[in-house]
């Protein structure tokens, strides 16, 4: 974390006041949180629609933080402590981060896209920690406050930063590529999250593509090369960028000879040097094979060796409610992937279901896929069209716009083999009638759905 002096910060941020008095006081990490301080930390209280986090500048010092930051326009600044004035505490924050990135001596690797962002992230840093001190974004924090916090948490030692960037809008992956200024930036793929926010494909490309504004002048972009909205753009709007793609085809950088998928892990081939190697990773699904190329083309970046890559691999760990394979009270095998969801991560998750074999029955369970705009029913109705009646058992499906799911479906299910629920409560104790041992259930949705009280409930 940022260990610096009071003048020290002051100076990084463009202080406005007099801090003569306290100006050699260290500080300690960073928090924007009341409930979270520690002692000797930098306590940034924010201004939001609800709260103001001026209110607990006094309470924080005293519970151990060793300085504050105050709005230049909130009244009435504590005397005789420890503070620190200026513009916009927020600005502040994002500066304050600048700056320390600015000073460590470290190599940046950012990661955006439409879906995959936290799962490469995560096999990023499991590959790089093979190697180096790496320091990786926490959860999803990963848009302007997340990524600047992300970066003050960061030890002085640490050589890798594996940055995760998301967005809502267009500008925000500029804004965060520009405070990151990463060396290596990797694009997952485009989707149709934030359809809603940018109204096409194409604005969501632009979006994440702005990642390269951010890039060192000798930075490599990683992308998923099986998307022409972004190789069409690569190569007539960045010709003198190094770019390496990754992708399902041979037209690609690195690409999958073989993929081999088991009941909980899946193993895949690439040609190296004309040598066959074998990879293994212990979650399930051909585009998880996907963002594992993407992890490999970055760690290769920093010159992780072949046999370090295969040992990463192997072990990674991903962040919750991803594809995370749990058991429920009965035996059934259940597949936690309610973080989130979108039509591209939807198909592949039941395609991956699909393709299983040795379980009694395959059962979806799908919710409510938000923020697609307004072609969301359309969408809806495709999955459930989608969905093959010859290797899927049952579908349940949870919410008003997961009604269109079922209503695809329909198409090519019998009417008993589909449910559909508007009340959760309704949802889980048909499930726990219906699901025995050496069931697979797939649970997957939209966060704003919250299925993950669905596998909960189901583990009980």
């Amino acid at each position: 974390m940022i260990k610096r002096t009071l003048k020290q910060v002051f100076e990084m941020v463009g202080g406005l006041n007099d801090i003569t008095l306290f100006q050699s006081k260290g500080i300690h990490g960073v928090t924007i949180d009341s409930r979270t301080v520690k002692e000797g930390c930098l306590f940034i209280p924010l201004k939001g629609e609800q709260v103001d986090g001026h209110q607990y500048v006094k309470q924080a010092l005293a519970q151990g933080a060793a300085a504050s930051f105050w709005q230049r326009d909130i009244p009435n600044p504590p005397k005789d402590l420890p503070i620190i004035i200026v513009e916009d505490t927020e600005i502040a924050l994002q500066q304050l981060a600048r700056s320390y990135r600015q000073q460590l001596n470290i190599k940046v690797i950012g990661i955006t896209g439409s879906n995959g962002k936290t799962t490469t992230k995560d096999m990023t840093a499991a590959l790089l920690a093979t190697t180096y001190k790496v320091h990786k974004t926490n959860g999803n924090f990963n848009n302007h406050l997340g990524l600047p916090l992300t970066v003050l948490s960061m030890d002085e030692d640490t050589e890798v930063a594996v940055l995760e960037m998301g967005m809502s809008s267009r500008g925000e992956i500029e804004f965060l590529s520009k405070m990151a200024r990463p060396d290596v930036a990797v694009i997952t793929n485009i989707g149709e999250s934030h359809l809603l926010d940018l109204g096409s494909r194409e604005e969501i490309a632009n979006a994440k593509l702005e990642i390269v504004e951010g890039l060192a002048e000798d930075g490599t972009l990683i992308y998923h090369g099986d998307e022409p909205l972004l190789r069409n753009r690569i190569k007539t709007e960045f010709p003198e960028l190094r770019v390496v793609s990754f992708g399902r085809t041979e037209q690609n950088d690195l690409f999958p000879k073989t993929i081999t998928q088991g009941t909980d892990n899946t193993s895949f081939t690439i040609t190296n040097d004309k040598q066959e190697i074998n990879y293994e990773i212990p979650v399930l699904g051909h585009h998880n094979v996907l963002n594992a190329l993407a992890a490999i083309l970055a760690a290769k970046e920093l010159q992780v060796d072949v046999s370090s890559i295969q040992k990463g691999l192997s072990t990674i760990r991903l962040t919750n409610m991803r594809m995370e394979m749990v058991e429920g009270a009965k035996g059934q095998k259940i597949i936690n992937d309610a973080y989130n969801a979108s039509p591209t991560s939807v198909k592949a998750a039941v395609e991956l279901i699909e393709g299983l074999s040795g379980f009694e029955n395959k059962i979806l369970v799908l919710g409510d896929m938000l923020e697609l705009g307004g072609q969301e029913k359309d969408f809806h109705l495709k999955i459930g069209e989608l969905i093959s009646g010859d290797r899927i058992d049952r579908i349940f499906t949870y919410g008003p716009l997961a009604n269109f799911i079922a209503k695809g479906a329909s198409k090519t299910f019998s009417a008993e083999k589909i449910r559909s629920f508007q009340d959760k409560q309704q949802l889980i104790e048909e499930l726990k009638k219906s699901t025995q041992a050496n069931d697979i259930i797939l649970v997957k949705a939209s966060r704003g759905m919250k299925l993950e009280e669905v596998v909960q409930a189901l583990q009980k």
